[in-house]
């Protein structure tokens, strides 16, 4: 087992590696990276500044110099400086993080309950009606934009319910949990549910289509034979035996999310990663993207890691090969 992590471990520090490789190529020597200076000051710098700019990252050197004190900064947790907002990229970041890491602690665990729940229910009564209803609802809300259902919530059950003098959800904005933690799931209640419905309903097709697999196995037969009881069949050795392909898609989700859920964010006013990095782009603040980029490319890895190591907890053969 530990052989197996410390090799995914190794895997997923060579791929971080290689973002940063192609983060630095991109930025800093490719098509349109003739002023690297002047593009990470912004527009509105003056010459003092991209001259302070080319000397502090070593423009003027060869570009394996540059790039290697682009990486040991990194290895320091050296995200880089916001010359546009006059504060270091791991400031932003370090404000911005923990508003999408809360958006995903709730919605997360939400839409898992949500989607492989509907997902079994629907797999052990196949064909009938409850079935169909399922399916139908997840298809509803999976087809269902992300930006609609939040404007949606907001219009019910902000405005609608606060003209009639019960102000239960707040609008926008964001309360740290240690501020008040009761505001703080208060005001994150509607973007939770929000990207859980629509996410859940890829769950619950998910889930569905993969107990059906799994219900005729032949290690299911034996267990009834066996005399045990149905739900301890499903649940316990049916949805464990079917968990592989949900477990997949929550990594890419979670990797997903932990860069940004951009339009939740932007539809709710949470200035959480995905806010941040549509305003970086607005401005052209490059050095904010480039801190988004190589934290969000390190969220990917972290959460397929987990990913790899959960496959091997479901299944004892991933840790023998």
């Amino acid at each position: 087992m530990l052989r197996f992590l410390a090799r995914r471990t190794l895997q997923g520090l060579l791929v971080i590696w290689l973002v940063t490789v192609i983060v630095f190529l991109i930025f800093y020597v490719g098509p349109g990276s003739a002023d690297v200076a002047r593009a990470l000051a912004g527009r509105t710098a003056s010459p003092e500044t991209v001259a302070l700019i080319s000397h502090r990252l070593l423009l003027d050197r060869p570009w394996y110099d540059q790039y290697w004190h682009f990486f040991t900064q990194l290895v320091h947790g050296n995200l880089g400086y916001d010359y546009y907002h006059d504060q270091s990229v791991a400031e932003i970041i370090k404000q911005a993080f923990p508003i999408t890491f809360s958006l995903l602690l709730g919605a997360a665990p939400l839409w898992l309950a949500l989607g492989v729940g509907s997902g079994v229910f629907a797999a052990v009564r196949p064909r009938s009606l409850l079935d169909r209803l399922a399916t139908a609802v997840a298809l509803f809300f999976y087809s269902m934009p992300t930006f609609v259902l939040g404007l949606l919530f907001v219009l019910i059950l902000y405005y609608e319910l606060t003209i009639h003098g019960h102000a239960w959800f707040p609008p926008s904005g964001y309360t740290p949990f240690t501020e008040d933690p009761l505001q703080w799931a208060r005001s994150l209640i509607l973007p939770w549910i929000t990207l859980a419905l629509v996410t859940a309903g890829a769950y619950t097709r998910l889930s569905r289509t993969s107990m059906l697999e799994v219900m005729n196995e032949d290690f299911l037969r034996t267990a009834r034979a066996k005399g045990l009881k149905e739900r301890k069949i499903v649940y316990r050795h049916g949805l464990r035996a079917a968990s592989t392909p949900i477990v997949t898609q929550f990594g890419i989700d979670v990797g997903a999310l932990i860069g940004g859920a951009v339009i939740t964010e932007q539809v709710f006013g949470l200035p959480g990663l995905g806010y941040t990095a549509v305003h970086a782009i607005e401005q052209q603040d490059l050095p904010v993207i480039i801190g988004i980029v190589l934290v969000a490319s390190a969220g990917v890895v972290v959460a397929n890691i987990l990913v790899d190591l959960f496959y091997a907890v479901l299944d004892p053969r991933v840790r023998v090969n």
